[in-house]
Order: C-alpha cells, then sequence, then structure tokens
C-alpha cells in the first residue's frame, strides 16, 4: 500500500523479509491505545439507556415524559419522537465529525499519540458537564466536549493499531478497538440498568462515570510508544527504528524499516494530504474506505438498535427495568461478536465475514419487519412470546454486525489507504461515520414513527447493496503488510483500470 510504489515504480514487495515476536511491550501498547474505543462504546451505551430514564426525562424533556405516560394507541412507535432528545444523542456526532478534520492535522504532525491524549482530556470534561448539568444548553455542550474526544479518538486508535500490528495479526489487533467499544457498551447497560434505581440523580451517575474510561486512557497515553511509521513520517528515523525493534522483539527489522522509509519519502512528496486524496491512483482507497464502507456501516440500521435499545424495547413494552435489561443482553451479544471476528478474521479474510453475516442480517430484518408489521402498533402490550422472538432476533442480528461491519467497517480502511493519505484518510472515514451516525439518531426516532415496521425493511434493501459492493469491489487484506496493499489494486479485476491508468499516463484525476 505504500506510496513508494506509485512514486518510483518500484514495488515493495519485502513483505517475506518481515519477522516479528509477540512481545510485552507491543501488548501494552495495543491495551491502552484500544481504550479509546471504550469512550466510544460507553457514550453509544449510556446515552440511549439515560434517554429512557424518567427522572432524565422529567428533568429535561418533561413532553416526552408525559407522552410516555399516556398510552396512546398512535404512541406506540412515536413514544420518543423528539427532536430536541435525539439532538441530545447526535450533537456528540456532528462535533466529532467536525473535530476530525483538527485531529487528522495532530496525527500527522505530532503523531498518533497526541490525538489520543487530547482525545481523552475532552472527553472528561463533557463528561464532568454532562454530570453537572441544570439545563439543555449544559447537556449539549458537554455532548459537544464528548463530541470532540470520540472524533480525536477515533481518528487516530485505529490508525496506531493497524501501524503497531504485524500484517499476520493486524486482523485482531486492530479489532481490539471494536473490542472495547462493544465493553463499553456492555459497561454503559449494566451500568444503566443499576443507576435507573436510584432516584432522582442516577442519570447522572451513568454520564459523569464517562471520566473513568478517559482517565484511564490519558494515564496510559503519557506511556505510549508513537508508531514507528509516524515516527519516520516525522523525520525521527532513529527513534522510528528503535520503537520497530521494541515492538517487534528482533533487531532484524532492515526491511519493514525500508518500507517505512519509502512510504515516508513518498508521503513527504505530498503537501496537500486531502487533495492528494482525489487522485485517480487513490480512488479504489476513497470510495470504498473513506465513503462506501463507513456509511454503509452506519447503514445496517445496527446503531439504531444500540441507541435505542432501550427505547425499541420499551415502545415493545417490556417497561423500563426490562428494557434495560434486554439491552445488556444485546451488547453481551456484541462482545461475542467482537471476539469472534477477532479469533478468525485473519484465518477467513474480510471478504468472507462480510458476505456472511450480511446475508443472516437481511434475514433478521425482514423478521423484525414481519413481526412487527403483524403484531404491533394497535395500542396492545406485546404476548411474551412475541416479545422474547424479537430479543432473540435482534441479538442474532447484534451477533451478526459484531463479526462483520462493526470492526471491520474501522479494521479495512484503517488498512487501505498509503502513508501520504493515511491520517487524512482516517478523518474522512471518521467524518463520514459521524455524519452518517448523526443523521441516522436525528432521523431513526421520527422514522419509526412514520415509516413504522417499514424502517427495518429499509435497512434490509441497505444491507444487499452494501454486500453487493463488498462483493464486487473490495479484494482480500488478510496477512497483506500494511505498506503493500497498493498492489491489490493493481491485480483487482475492477480497479486496476482505474489505478493502471493513472500510474502509466501519470494522470492525477
Amino acid at each position: 500500500m505504500g506510496g513508494g510504489g506509485f512514486v518510483d515504480g518500484g514495488p515493495l514487495k519485502r513483505a517475506h523479509l518481515y519477522e516479528y515476536k509477540i512481545t510485552g511491550y507491543f501488548i501494552f501498547a495495543c491495551i491502552v491505545a484500544a481504550l479509546g474505543g471504550s469512550l466510544f462504546g460507553y457514550d453509544l451505551g449510556v446515552s440511549g439507556g439515560v434517554t429512557s430514564m424518567d427522572d432524565f426525562l422529567k428533568d429535561f424533556f418533561p413532553k416526552v415524559y408525559r407522552r410516555k405516560q399516556e398510552h396512546l394507541n398512535e404512541t406506540d412507535y412515536c413514544k420518543y419522537d423528539s427532536q430536541i432528545l435525539t439532538l441530545f444523542t447526535s450533537s456528540l456526532y456532528f462535533a466529532a465529525l467536525f473535530s476530525t478534520f483538527g485531529a487528522s492535522h495532530v496525527t500527522r504532525n505530532k503523531g498518533r499519540r497526541a490525538s489520543i491524549l487530547v482525545g481523552s482530556v475532552s472527553f472528561f470534561l463533557g463528561a464532568v458537564l454532562n454530570a453537572a448539568a441544570v439545563n439543555i444548553s449544559m447537556l449539549i455542550i458537554g455532548r459537544i466536549f464528548l463530541g470532540v474526544g470520540i472524533g480525536f479518538g477515533n481518528q487516530a486508535v485505529p490508525l496506531y493499531l493497524s501501524e503497531m500490528a504485524p500484517a499476520k495479526v493486524r486482523g485482531a489487533v486492530n479489532q481490539l478497538f471494536q473490542l472495547t467499544t462493544c465493553l463499553g457498551i456492555l459497561i454503559a447497560n449494566l451500568i444503566n440498568y443499576g443507576t435507573e434505581k436510584i432516584h432522582p440523580w442516577g442519570w447522572r451517575l451513568s454520564l459523569g462515570l464517562a471520566t473513568v474510561p478517559a482517565t484511564l486512557m490519558f494515564i496510559g497515553g503519557l506511556f505510549l510508544p508513537e508508531t514507528p511509521n509516524s515516527l519516520v513520517e516525522q523525520g525521527r528515523l532513529e527513534e522510528g527504528r528503535k520503537v520497530l525493534e521494541k515492538v517487534r522483539g528482533t533487531t532484524k527489522v532492515d526491511a519493514e524499516f525500508a518500507d517505512l522509509v519509502d512510504a515516508s519519502n513518498a508521503a513527504q512528496a505530498v503537501k496537500h494530504p486531502f487533495k492528494n486524496l482525489l487522485k485517480r491512483k487513490n480512488r479504489p482507497q476513497l470510495v470504498i474506505g473513506a465513503l462506501g464502507i463507513p456509511a454503509f456501516q452506519q447503514l445496517t440500521g445496527m446503531n439504531s438498535i444500540l441507541f435505542y435499545a432501550p427505547v425499541i424495547f420499551q415502545s415493545l413494552g417490556f417497561g423500563s427495568g426490562a428494557s434495560l435489561y434486554s439491552s445488556v443482553i444485546t451488547s453481551g451479544a456484541l462482545v461475542a461478536g467482537a471476539l469472534i471476528s477477532m479469533a478468525l478474521v485473519d484465518k477467513f479474510g474480510r471478504r468472507a465475514f462480510f458476505l456472511e453475516a450480511g446475508a443472516e442480517m437481511l434475514c433478521y430484518m425482514v423478521a423484525v419487519a414481519i413481526t412487527l408489521a403483524l403484531k404491533f402498533g394497535q395500542g396492545v402490550t406485546l404476548p411474551t412470546g412475541i416479545g422474547i422472538f424479537l430479543v432473540i432476533i435482534i441479538c442474532l442480528f447484534v451477533l451478526a454486525y459484531g463479526r462483520s461491519w462493526g470492526p471491520l467497517g474501522w479494521l479495512v480502511p484503517s488498512e487501505i489507504f498509503p502513508l501520504e493519505t493515511r491520517s487524512a484518510g482516517q478523518s474522512v472515514v471518521v467524518c463520514v461515520n459521524m455524519l452518517f451516525t448523526a443523521l441516522i439518531a436525528q432521523c431513526f426516532l421520527v422514522s419509526l414513527c412514520h415509516l413504522r415496521y417499514g424502517i427495518f425493511l429499509l435497512f434490509g434493501g441497505l444491507i444487499v447493496i452494501m454486500s453487493s459492493f463488498i462483493f464486487f469491489l473490495l479484494p482480500e487484506t488478510k496477512q497483506v503488510p500494511i505498506e503493500e496493499v497498493y498492489l491489490l489494486w493493481q491485480n483487482h479485476w475492477f480497479w486496476k483500470r482505474i489505478v493502471g491508468d493513472a500510474e502509466k499516463d501519470g494522470l492525477d484525476i
């Protein structure tokens, strides 16, 4: 994937010479960096739970609270349809979207570690503001700080993990980010389950405990090594080599270090990385990594289920405590999915996971839609059997997503960009991801209200489109060194026409 292959026409192809051992130093660096995922996960889990707590709704959204108490026929799907309530959730993602461009500058010029530290500080401030909020303005400002923290963390952490990992285990290592995200969601749901019983300030505790992962990430971040790729990119070659030797557990790193230097030389020639992303030679990365995968990751409908799992379950008539309990079960399925993916993605490959899980997710969405069409929306509480069936189907959906689009939506983009556009590319990935996350957050409840069960059929149709996109356009990247992924485009049935022509003719557009 190294830009060197494009600049001087000399393909790297030194991967067979790479040597490594798994060292304690490497494991420490990856675990601390992966804590960045727990910030994102904790917030994803906690915000859905808090927005279904009566004490929180009474304080900030009395209209929604009143509507929730009146079990009117037409409000079965529409109980929580409040644009200000959804703005509470989605303001964070809009903030993350804009902050990721600042994060790109920091990540490229100051290093991946600097972005991780900035993200943890901002997230900490946001958590304090939210826990102490006395009005909606304080809540939204707190969410914006949290968003900046997530923008920086999500920009730097997947890059950090992909760059630190040896090619043969890169899939598993990068998915530590998804695993900590899932664990964050699970822990948040367990905390919500407990704090819901503490009246009237339980929700403050839920929001305030976000300071814990932020503190851990900051303290750990102070001891993190910078990635060898980033040190070489900053011109600190000797330091970069020392870190590479320490992380790989061997002094025989000549081949890998030479590839890093070649990729860095190509990167130095690029003064405008965002502009460079638009060049024809980078078209596959732009279409697949920067635009397609992060957008489709949100359009699976998964985050809608996670944000509003407690809300969905309450609307389905499970009652407040039972709904949070159901959310704990679904987030447990997400953790299980991440562990399955970590164990097997470097064996079976990225495409197999995307395509197999896509087929399953389509079936589950159709099953949910049919069940709701037949049994829900008449102002009647769902029969217990139907409710249990829905929870099982949603869990199976979460398990399928948790081993495919969840982790691979971050892994694949982080491993396909050449060094010269890597931080810019990752910024666009985060930006597109957050834009679609925010749009889904803002639109899901109102869509559920108007489209009713049709919303799940819509997501089913989108899953068919995204599976076709992967089938036709994404080559397999498992065990390919990060600086050699560019060779895949030159051999791909479709992309070789675009990339090959760009290289041959020296085209920039």
